[in-house]
């Protein structure tokens, strides 16, 4: 709903009045349309420079050494990390810092990545002959192609954008989308270059959502919970107190190692809203018979998509040959963060 009344910031010295909701919705439109404008404006940057670009990080012997100042350097950061993510070595150098003593971090065979909007900025300025005596390579992701930077880099990816998407045409906005843009088609490229595997992914994010999903197996969960077992003959009070004892809301039914059946919270509450009597039932008449099983070896994210699709809470878990070693409960996934 389109706010009505026209509030002021008290802590605004201006009192300026803040907009109405449909004049901050256009003004964000606008901003996605001309960072939009910003990022497609970008193909036609995509030339041998790129390839050539590429190709050097690809075959350095060193690492990625990344460095730029203001809010360039915010963007050399994300890029360093997405790179050490993916397989490629990269360190962040500011600018600044670079020329009071960080250019020690540089090695002989590191490839330096200098991003900068302007190209022209005192510390690049300050920087860029420093490492060309180095002489290590450097690449510049620029948005001003007759820069000082420009000249001087060995390979010029360009990132000019037309206008900010700042109303001043001043703050940092489409210029650094761009940049942050040629960084993520860089390390792409690279992921590419190196069949950068999903488990080589896991191995640089264990301790994350994204690599438990990637590297965390259905056995590596299960054995700290009870194993519920029961005979098919078993009397449903006996059911009942071996569900109960141990806490998973299910037992398993089996007369020798194979799963040949499942009895769950809900099959209880069915079995008594049937017209029938319960004195003589045994596990053989209520459990659901073959229920669903995953094998220990397998992946718990997959697990979790079974139990998603069946709208179930427990698995039988199995080993290789088919015999029952326990019972994998939703809540132990939900536990590792693996959602």
């Amino acid at each position: 709903m389109q706010s009505k009344v026209s509030k002021k910031n008290p802590n605004n010295k201006n009192k300026v009045a803040i907009k109405s909701e449909e004049e901050i919705k256009k003004i964000a439109i606008q901003v996605i349309a001309d960072e939009k404008k910003a990022i497609e404006s970008l193909e036609k940057h995509i030339d041998n420079s790129f390839f050539q670009a590429v190709e050097t990080l690809f075959y350095t012997k060193g690492r990625v050494i990344i460095t730029g100042i203001g809010k360039s350097a915010n963007i050399g950061t994300k890029i360093v990390s997405t790179l050490n993510s993916t397989g490629t070595p990269a360190l962040f150098m500011h600018a600044a810092d670079a020329i009071h003593g960080d250019l020690g971090m540089i090695c002989p065979d590191d490839v330096v990545v200098c991003i900068s909007k302007s190209g022209n900025t005192p510390e690049i300025k300050v920087l860029i002959p420093l490492v060309k005596n180095f002489g290590n390579k450097l690449i510049a992701i620029v948005g001003n192609t007759g820069s000082f930077l420009a000249r001087e880099a060995d390979i010029v990816l360009d990132t000019t954008v037309e206008h900010e998407a700042c109303p001043n045409n001043l703050a940092p906005t489409s210029s650094t989308t761009a940049q942050l843009v040629m960084g993520d088609a860089l390390a792409v490229a690279l992921i590419e270059c190196r069949n950068f595997s999903a488990q080589d992914f896991a191995r640089f994010h264990p301790g994350g959502a994204l690599g438990k999903q990637l590297y965390m197996r259905v056995g590596d969960l299960f054995r700290q919970n009870e194993r519920p077992l029961v005979a098919p003959d078993t009397s449903l009070r006996d059911t009942i107190v071996e569900m109960t004892s141990k806490r998973l809301g299910c037992t398993i039914v089996s007369s020798g190692s194979d799963v040949e059946g499942i009895i769950t919270d809900g099959d209880l509450r069915r079995m008594l809203k049937r017209d029938t009597s319960i004195e003589s039932l045994t596990a053989r008449d209520i459990m659901t018979c073959s229920p669903l099983c995953v094998a220990e070896s397998e992946y718990a994210v997959n697990a979790l998509h079974l139990m998603r699709n069946k709208s179930i809470t427990q698995l039988a878990v199995i080993d290789d040959a088919g015999r029952y070693l326990g019972v994998l409960h939703l809540h132990d996934i939900l536990r590792e963060g693996i959602i």
